[in-house]
């Protein structure tokens, strides 16, 4: 009996060792990915993205958009004063705020989106 005790000890000992080996292994993995995804990132990061900020939007009929012409006011969704969206390739990366830089716009960040999850909306 004691012996019977003693194998299930050592079998129960081997299988907590084969499971920290598979999670130093996983580990490892993972580590390794990670390095390999910003080596991988650093090859993109010379690509140009289309950068565009996005006032808002408004759902109309089209008889309403056949009707426009100058002067004819849309009113968007969005409210005045909340940030705007800001996207890179049409994915959006973050929000933010006009600003005027001289005689030009410019768009201020607010927020920004997680880098990690820029990258795997992009």
């Amino acid at each position: 009996m004691a012996e019977e005790k003693n194998k299930e000890a050592v079998e129960e000992e081997n299988k907590v060792e084969e499971a920290d080996k598979a999670e130093k292994v996983n580990s490892d993995n993972v580590e390794k990915n990670e390095r390999t995804g910003l080596e991988n990132l650093k090859v993109l990061e010379n690509i140009d993205v289309k950068l565009t900020v996005e006032v808002g939007g408004a759902e109309i009929k089209l008889r309403e958009l056949l009707r426009i012409n100058e002067g004819s006011v849309i009113e968007l969704e969005r409210l005045a004063g909340d940030p705007l969206d800001i996207l890179a390739n049409g994915t959006i990366i973050a929000k933010g705020e006009v600003v005027m830089i001289g005689e030009r716009f410019g768009i201020r960040f607010t927020e920004v989106v997680d880098p990690k999850e820029r990258v795997q909306n992009l």
